[in-house]
């Protein structure tokens, strides 16, 4: 069956709304881990990960950073809008638009939207003992969002005025507002580029001690940048998947970090995270398509599509022919890193063409995520899902986590 005619009614579970954790655990790498091979269902807690992966193994992790998308103004008749940054506007590439000064547009939600039409809205913040006055336009109002036009009078950068004018943003379903604590602990150890709405929760259980302790193992870690949008959390809201847009993110890959993973292709590769799976796998399709278009002009021409993994020719191609077709298409255009939309959705009846496994928590009922991981697990999923809720873990973003084995597509896969 081809993933577009999947019905969502079969991918969900029902999750108590006491499973779901609303803060996280005091010291991060004590969350429980579920180990899942070959069918066989194990227990531990992450500080031991390493007992289940060998030497000789790249862990692939998502070092993108969250940013303060929410920003709280106030009318002049005392009414609140909310701001929601999405992702800048006009397709810019996010980090660019993190560094603008003095102006940058935005795709935004509204909460609110009726008491602002027009006109502009002030919030005063203070950055090292200046006070500095930041305006927010409701530029135009489009299907599924407004695109707001933020502007400042002083040489920061818009990465400096989230981080003193907006707040973290927590997931809908934690059902609480944004504490101190979360700023550290809503943030991976490792996160580093700033541009995700949600935190890649998969990299929440590991602390430097842990990596270090992997590290020594032989265990060795490479990273990509995926930003989380918004998209993660938009539920599934039609019958079939046919019907379901899946979302676009930003990822951007070094041109290093491509020929680390072709050098562990045929080794065992675990990324940490459906972010740093759905980036690695992206990879894969990419250098496909540059097998496919050799002289793509641009990369856009290769950028993966909601349905790519399912209907382009040559799905046969090995990992390492597909990742050196793409290392030579940066090479023919001196291209040092690959910055583009990923819209890559994974689903029973994809097989993984890089991943060896999935280090992941527990995702919501009826999301693409539940999708990901059942087209790892095939129907075992619910095996998993009934065994974590049975035996006390911890569900959703601050929730315990597992480590899923999968079997990668052979050669005729």
């Amino acid at each position: 069956m081809h993933p577009s005619q999947l019905q969502i009614k079969d991918f969900t579970y029902h999750l108590p709304d006491e499973r779901i954790a609303r803060y996280p655990l005091a010291e991060r790498d004590l969350s429980k881990l579920l180990v899942y091979k070959n069918g066989i269902i194990k227990e531990d807690i992450y500080r031991n990960i390493g007992e289940y992966t060998d030497a000789d193994t790249l862990l692939l992790f998502n070092n993108t950073r969250v940013i303060e998308a929410r920003m709280l103004f106030t009318k002049s008749t005392g009414s609140t809008i909310e701001i929601f940054c999405l992702e800048p506007s006009g397709n810019q590439e996010i980090t660019t638009a993190m560094f603008c000064t003095g102006k940058v547009r935005w795709n935004c939600l509204i909460g609110g939207a009726s008491k602002w039409k027009q006109g502009l809205l002030e919030k005063k913040i203070r950055i090292a003992d200046k006070e500095i006055s930041v305006f927010a336009e409701n530029v135009e109002k489009m299907t599924n969002h407004f695109i707001v036009e933020f502007s400042w009078s002083s040489q920061h950068n818009f990465a400096e005025i989230l981080h003193y004018a907006g707040i973290l943003p927590l997931p809908p379903y934690l059902q609480r507002q944004t504490e101190k604590s979360d700023y550290e602990r809503y943030q991976t150890v490792y996160s580093k580029h700033e541009g995700s709405v949600a935190a890649p929760t998969a990299g929440l259980h590991f602390t430097n001690n842990l990596l270090s302790h992997l590290h020594k193992k032989g265990i060795a870690e490479e990273y990509v940048t995926l930003h989380v949008g918004a998209g993660t959390f938009k539920p599934v809201k039609s019958e079939i998947m046919q019907q379901h847009e899946m979302h676009k993110e930003w990822i951007q890959v070094k041109r290093s970090s491509v020929q680390n993973i072709l050098n562990y292709a045929g080794k065992t590769i675990i990324p940490v995270g459906t972010t740093s799976l759905r980036t690695l796998e992206t990879l894969y399709w990419m250098g496909v398509k540059a097998i496919l278009q050799p002289k793509a002009a641009t990369i856009n021409q290769l950028e993966v599509q909601q349905w790519d993994a399912y209907d382009l020719p040559l799905r046969n191609i090995s990992a390492k022919d597909a990742l050196e077709a793409l290392l030579k298409w940066m090479d023919s255009r001196n291209e040092d890193e690959l910055v583009c939309h990923t819209q890559i959705l994974i689903a029973p009846g994809y097989k993984t063409r890089i991943a060896d496994a999935l280090i992941t928590n527990f995702h919501q009922p009826g999301s693409t995520l539940l999708l990901l991981v059942a087209a790892l697990t095939g129907n075992d999923w619910t095996k998993i899902y009934g065994y974590a809720l049975q035996n006390g873990f911890r569900f959703l973003s601050y929730g315990d986590g597992s480590l899923l084995w999968t079997q990668k597509a052979g050669a005729n896969g």
